[in-house]
């Protein structure tokens, strides 16, 4: 069965009528309200807070956004952003607190740097894996949103974003947008090896650890690029063979300094060896 992403874009697939099946049916109604709630879960909100939810459709996710009893102080606050005016006009139709725009998250988050206390996706991200012309790109779209979505939150803050990727290059394309943006992210499966399986973005911004905010969970795979990147970067370094100044490290520059046509001494017994300090 075809995906509905790989059929319009989303502003063109939920028209009027997609939106109102998409918001009245009960099967869909029951598995936002869980996948929300397993956001909530995963961004460990201890008092009220500010937060965006990325690709609101119609505001079933803000619903519980907004009413969730378990938050000492009240409830949320929070501001949509959908790329359809009908799933928008839904959300309007059926009186849902909480402030919508009309914006497309590939073209980035609209907002002040440091605005929200954290962020929600409900099977969105997946839509900006397909350019809809020529002159854009998936890579450019999940730039342009997980980019923008690391400024619009404070520092600490979380995001949690459920998606349905449509295979692995897709999925590790999404994670890595997002660890190039310079978010902590981890991937939590729910039902895993099912066809039920639903995955969970978890991100943190600079001040967070998303290994804490997993830990103890199963089929967890946790990708800290900031570490990973620095070790591949000055890895080498680390090793003591190959620290700045030893015979190693000494060869290695000559090789590069011949591949770029140089003239260079030759190597002997005495390429690197420690000159005693003479007084």
């Amino acid at each position: 069965m075809s995906r509905p992403e790989d059929l319009l874009p989303p502003d063109l697939f939920y028209n009027d009528t997609e939106s109102r099946k998409y918001t009245t049916s009960s099967r869909i109604k029951s598995i936002q309200a869980s996948m929300t709630h397993r956001a909530l879960e995963l961004l460990d909100l201890k008092e009220p807070s500010f937060i965006l939810d990325a690709g609101c459709g119609s505001g079933l996710s803000g619903e519980i956004l907004s009413s969730i009893p378990d938050v000492e102080g009240g409830p949320h606050t929070w501001v949509g952003m959908d790329i359809s005016s009908s799933m928008l006009a839904q959300a309007l139709q059926r009186d849902v607190e909480g402030d919508m725009m009309f914006a497309d998250m590939g073209q980035g988050v609209p907002f002040r740097p440091g605005t929200f206390d954290a962020a929600i996706s409900i099977s969105a991200i997946q839509w900006l894996c397909n350019a809809d012309s020529s002159d854009v790109s998936p890579e450019g779209r999940l730039k342009r949103f997980f980019d923008s979505l690391y400024a619009s939150l404070r520092r600490g803050g979380r995001a949690v974003c459920q998606f349905y990727p449509k295979n692995p290059q897709q999925r590790a394309m999404i994670s890595n947008a997002a660890i190039k943006a310079g978010f902590g992210a981890g991937i939590l499966e729910d039902d895993p090896e099912t066809k039920n399986v639903k995955l969970y973005l978890v991100l943190t911004v600079g001040g967070g650890d998303i290994t804490g905010t997993v830990g103890g969970m199963q089929d967890v795979d946790v990708q800290d690029a900031r570490r990973r990147g620095e070790k591949q970067k000055r890895g080498w370094e680390f090793d003591a063979h190959n620290r700045k100044g030893s015979k190693a490290w000494i060869q290695r520059k000559k090789g590069q300094m011949e591949g770029k046509g140089k003239v260079v001494k030759a190597n002997s017994k005495y390429t690197g060896r420690k000159r005693r300090i003479v007084f």
